[in-house]
């Protein structure tokens, strides 16, 4: 079963400040509210390979991840991919300049492997409530980026 959740913002900042604030990954607690701690696992920069495990409240619990770049294309494209307990995440942060800023546009898809009855159950009541609470997660960070991209302009 997959889910995907797409959502985009406009940020009165050009595609290389967005970047900047995307691929700082030592500075996203500072910068993102929703992530509280940051542990590189490999790797000084950003570049795909780069991994780390990323720590974030969510239903008022705390959840560590990790995350792995899997694909880069400076100030356009950049797409994270990270596996928790039998499934498969990916999340592709699209940049398109404007022309007064930058278009980001964020699509956040899961993928779950088999389930059983009892678990696919749980998924279809459960899935409604984790997507709302997925996308306004993203959208914080949207706004967080925005706000960040836009101070160093």
């Amino acid at each position: 079963m997959e889910q995907r959740i797409e959502v985009s913002r406009h940020i009165a900042a050009p595609p290389s400040a967005v970047w900047r604030v995307l691929t700082a990954l030592d500075e996203a607690p500072v910068t993102l509210r929703g992530v509280k701690a940051v542990e590189r696992l490999d790797g000084t920069g950003y570049e795909v390979g780069t991994r780390w495990r990323e720590t974030r409240v969510m239903f008022g619990q705390s959840a560590t991840e990790e995350m792995q770049v899997a694909e880069v294309d400076p100030e356009r494209r950049t797409v994270v991919v990270a596996e928790s307990r039998g499934a498969r995440y990916r999340t592709v942060y699209d940049l398109a300049p404007s022309a007064d800023g930058t278009d980001l546009t964020v699509e956040f898809s899961g993928e779950s492997g088999p389930l059983g009855a009892f678990a696919q159950l749980a998924m279809t009541l459960f899935a409604p409530l984790a997507k709302r609470a997925t996308r306004k997660a993203i959208e914080q960070d949207l706004a967080d980026i925005a706000a960040a991209a836009e101070r160093a302009g």
